[in-house]
């Protein structure tokens, strides 16, 4: 990825009131002419191990994703762990564990009220207890031969795994680290930017290594006046808006700011927009809108069962048997996206390879 740094304007959505004066930051990208798409593993290979779990990431790496995306919500003591939510029944053993029955709550989180346990409620001592499961087991049954195997990891774990990896497989592994819920966690006193900037700094992370992600405009102007020349990816819902706007009450939708209009004024902050893979497709045009404004496209999220393909590719009744996810990636890959976040890495670069080969 290029280094070269340029100055910018973080501005929200809308692009009318707020701006908030950033410092030079490197214009990102593993892709552009010659270059290949960037396979992204979600949250390690979700498809094939518990999420956020070390086997998870290694394996993506192992089976050839260039970047891993661990999400991150804070701990009690602020310790950035990499957790799909705060609310974590779902992904760990907690419900398991009686010394923490009391910790069960419900709490309003982006508006929505969540009831479970939550891991700004523990400290990384008492989360460390924990053992991760699968999240989707009526849908991954085979992942869950693994479950109870692995602790929850910290931000910092993962930055030392991708470090390894990219020496065992002699080449550069980058973190893709996502924030969650942002302006909840601001909003009780545990931001998630400043931490996550302590982690760069600590480990000297550069445009090659490192690439900050959020649904929230204001996440990435808050990152960006942490003066670090990363570079940054704008995520976009399919309905609603970011939940920052919402709760400033700015009227801007996701729908606005994948007009042309509004991509040129993310491409004011953002090098990267990362739309759900249906919105490359429909409307077809925010892929050459996105290049048009200088952007690089990275859609989410691929998997290869069934009920997550579109309707022409999937391959009979069941929907938890896989489909042809390769003809999905053709369809992406032909079009030109620059990156694809998966559940299955080893069927994402297979299917790069593929169409690299037609080429």
């Amino acid at each position: 990825m290029s280094a070269q740094p340029r100055r910018r304007s973080i501005l929200l959505a809308a692009g009318a009131a707020t701006a908030v004066t950033a410092l030079p930051a490197a214009a990102a990208g593993a892709t552009g002419p010659g270059r290949r798409p960037v396979v992204i593993g979600h949250r390690g290979a979700a498809g094939w191990r518990p999420e956020h779990t070390a086997a998870a990431y290694t394996y993506a790496v192992r089976t050839g994703a260039d970047w891993i995306e661990p999400d991150l919500v804070p701990t009690k003591d602020h310790v950035l762990v990499v957790r799909h939510e705060n609310e974590i029944s779902q992904t760990t053993d907690i419900a398991k564990h009686p010394e923490f029955a009391d910790r069960r709550t419900t709490k309003t989180v982006d508006g929505r009220p969540v009831t479970g346990w939550f891991t700004e409620d523990f400290t990384l001592a008492e989360l460390k207890t924990l053992r991760a499961v699968e999240r989707l087991p009526l849908i991954r049954n085979r992942n869950t031969v693994f479950d109870g195997r692995e602790p929850v990891m910290t931000f910092e774990e993962v930055v030392k795994l991708a470090r390894e990896l990219s020496r065992r497989h002699r080449r550069r592994i980058a973190v893709f680290p996502e924030t969650k819920h942002p302006t909840y966690f601001r909003s009780i006193g545990l931001p998630l930017e400043p931490a996550l900037a302590r982690i760069v700094r600590r480990y000297r992370l550069d445009a090659d290594e490192c690439v900050v992600q959020s649904f929230e405009p204001s996440s990435l102007a808050a990152f960006a006046e942490e003066r670090l020349r990363l570079p940054l990816w704008q995520a976009l819902g399919t309905t609603g808006a970011p939940y920052d706007l919402v709760a400033a009450g700015d009227p801007t939708t996701y729908k606005d700011m994948m007009t042309p209009e509004g991509l040129r004024r993310i491409a004011r902050y953002a090098d990267w927009i990362g739309p759900d893979k249906s919105s490359v497709v429909e409307p077809f045009t925010l892929l050459a809108d996105a290049h048009r404004a200088g952007l690089k496209v990275g859609a989410y999220t691929f998997r290869a069962e069934n009920q997550y393909l579109p309707a022409q590719f999937r391959r009979g009744t069941n929907p938890n048997e896989f489909g042809d996810a390769f003809a999905e990636y053709a369809l992406h890959f032909g079009r030109g996206v620059d990156a694809v976040v998966t559940d299955y890495p080893d069927i994402a670069a297979m299917a790069r390879d593929a169409s690299e080969a037609k080429d």
